[in-house]
């Protein structure tokens, strides 16, 4: 496993356990007990570590490698899922998914950010990072969504946008712009999941939906907290001073009305049980699109504007 510099006392206890169980395995030596002890120590040292994650050390969570990324929410969820590419105007995009498929019983669009699984995938994907032709396929899907009546599900998992010269050149604000207009002109149920990072316009260009989930320790800001450091202070070594005034974790989010839920992670973060993680992210996603479905589509899109404007109220306010 990969272990977070706040882990490291945790990754001490995990070896000697390991350990153990080699000495059990090889010499048949029964030290279940102190298996059992250290193993409670290891959980207790998990509870006390995650209930007091600052800012910064959530970031960290959100970008584990080994967290649960789209694709394996996709796998988990979506029965029969189609997937469908290209953005009919320039290249198909491999950060961005999307697709049909049936989520919860419901016939449904599915968007959303992929990473990549390894080294390979990483660069096949930009590392989750989408260019125009991402976008405009997502909107694209969207105005497909409208049309035949089917909800949209979005997992949002990006640093943000790439901010190549190639994605400038085709046109990169206008394609999250022009997203960000589609998903306000929709008539169907819409709900998006911060399963990692939400990054900047990448990642509100999938998530201007009715219900906005993130996972416990998912962060989502205007910028990443390197970005804003090297802005406010000329260097990155701020980026821990950063993260803690973006008010970027779940918790600040939900209380500040940018978000509408926060889904609990297994202890330890969703790294350590993913199939729990997605488990109780497709239970959140099915509650909210079983509450969403049936109401009238003016009344989705009104709500769905409503609710994001409120929030450019209360910022002046």
């Amino acid at each position: 496993m990969h272990y977070l510099d706040f882990e490291k006392p945790i990754a001490e206890l995990e070896g000697k356990i390991e350990e153990l169980r080699r000495l059990t395995s090889d010499g048949g030596l029964n030290i279940a007990e102190e298996v059992g002890k250290l193993q409670s120590k290891v959980d207790r040292q998990l509870r006390t570590a995650y209930s007091r994650l600052s800012a910064w050390q959530k970031v960290q969570v959100a970008r584990h490698p080994e967290r649960p990324h789209c694709l394996d929410y996709v796998n988990a969820l979506v029965e029969e899922f189609t997937p469908l590419a290209g953005d009919r105007l320039f290249a198909e995009d491999a950060a961005m998914i999307g697709g049909l498929g049936r989520l919860a019983g419901y016939s449904c669009v599915v968007l959303g950010n992929e990473k990549g699984a390894d080294t390979e995938d990483r660069v096949k994907r930009n590392f989750g990072m989408a260019r125009p032709e991402g976008y405009r396929k997502a909107q694209r899907l969207m105005e497909l969504a409208d049309r035949f009546k089917l909800p949209v599900v979005a997992f949002v998992d990006t640093p943000g946008a790439y901010p190549g010269i190639d994605a400038e050149a085709r046109g990169q604000a206008q394609a999250i712009a022009r997203c960000l207009e589609v998903s306000m002109a929709i008539k169907v149920p819409f709900v998006a999941v911060v399963i990692g990072e939400g990054g900047s316009g990448g990642a509100i260009a999938i998530a201007a939906a009715n219900r906005v989930l993130m996972l416990e320790h998912a962060v989502y800001s205007v910028i990443s907290p390197e970005g804003c450091a090297s802005i406010l202070w000329r260097s990155a070594e701020h980026a821990k001073d950063a993260a803690e005034a973006l008010r970027l974790t779940a918790q600040d989010l939900l209380k500040l009305g940018v978000i509408d839920h926060v889904v609990p992670e297994p202890l330890g973060g969703a790294h350590r049980d993913r199939a729990r993680t997605i488990q109780a992210v497709g239970e959140a996603v099915a509650r909210n699109l079983r509450e969403l479905i049936g109401q009238d589509g003016g009344q989705l899109r009104t709500r769905r504007r409503e609710k994001f404007l409120e929030m450019g109220r209360q910022g002046l306010a």
